[in-house]
């Protein structure tokens, strides 16, 4: 491959009005990803942090020309064998992405597979398109998955629901996942756009304060981490912002509130 067409095939960045887009671009090859895609990602993801005008972060994928829709094959096994990738490196993504300071949201629009699952699983919302199936293939493959992606399907699927994943490595339908409540929605293609929109639009709505604080509260809640203290602290920062005292304002007054993050 080319560098020119592997440049071509990255994931690409676009930010507009404090919401970041990330789409994996790589639809002839069922937008499987490669060491230098996911090197892509993790700069992305790095631009993102550091710019405090992105409160949204929409990671999706280009579907065009697919005969059905497929949002990520996974890794390219063939990876594992380059020094310094493999499983280990794989493993930074969805970590890093589960990390990020603002809220971020998958837009599944097509089938998900192998290690791009636990990618999908370190968003913090998602809205899943109306007849994608979900596979975790890796004990079919003769591996024992990471540590961290173990650990967030048992904290998204719950234990029955990731042994299910694991040890039979049979597909979920949409329509399971949506009922293990992974989806904030699940919808068809005509409606897609519009409940996207509208999910972005609840979450810049919020006090950007306290979102930020109370993801990271939650995220070391999820993972065993959980410091009373830390919390307590978080909270009474925001109680003294004044997003705190403009939204008692903006709720006395009936009127939309106009926050600053501060």
């Amino acid at each position: 491959m080319s560098s020119l067409f592997a440049q071509a095939c990255a994931p690409v960045l676009q930010i507009e009005g404090g919401v970041a887009t990330i789409t994996l671009n790589r639809p002839a090859q069922r937008n499987r990803l490669e060491n230098g895609d996911l090197k892509a990602l993790l700069a992305h993801f790095d631009a993102i942090e550091c710019n405090p005008a992105v409160r949204v972060l929409v990671l999706t994928a280009n579907t065009a020309g697919q005969p059905k829709p497929v949002f990520c094959a996974g890794y390219d096994i063939g990876g594992f064998d380059e020094p310094g990738h493999g499983a280990t490196f794989f493993e930074e993504i969805p970590d890093t992405l589960a990390r990020l300071r603002p809220v971020t949201i998958c837009a599944l629009n097509g089938s998900v597979y192998g290690g791009a699952t636990d990618v999908v699983l370190a968003c913090d919302l998602r809205i899943g398109l109306q007849g994608i199936e979900w596979r975790m293939p890796a004990t079919a493959l003769g591996l024992h998955y990471y540590p961290s992606g173990l650990q967030r399907y048992v904290s998204r699927f719950g234990v029955a629901g990731a042994k299910r994943a694991f040890l039979t490595a049979r597909p979920f339908t949409a329509e399971q996942l949506h009922a293990m409540g992974l989806f904030e929605a699940l919808v068809d293609s005509t409606a897609w756009d519009a409940v996207l929109a509208q999910l972005v639009g609840d979450v810049l709505k919020l006090a950007p304060l306290a979102v930020q604080e109370t993801k990271k509260s939650l995220n070391e809640i999820a993972a065993g981490q959980m410091d009373e203290h830390r919390l307590r602290e978080r909270e009474h920062m925001t109680s003294r912002s004044a997003d705190f005292a403009e939204g008692r304002a903006a709720f006395a007054e009936r009127r939309p509130a106009v926050f600053t993050g501060q």
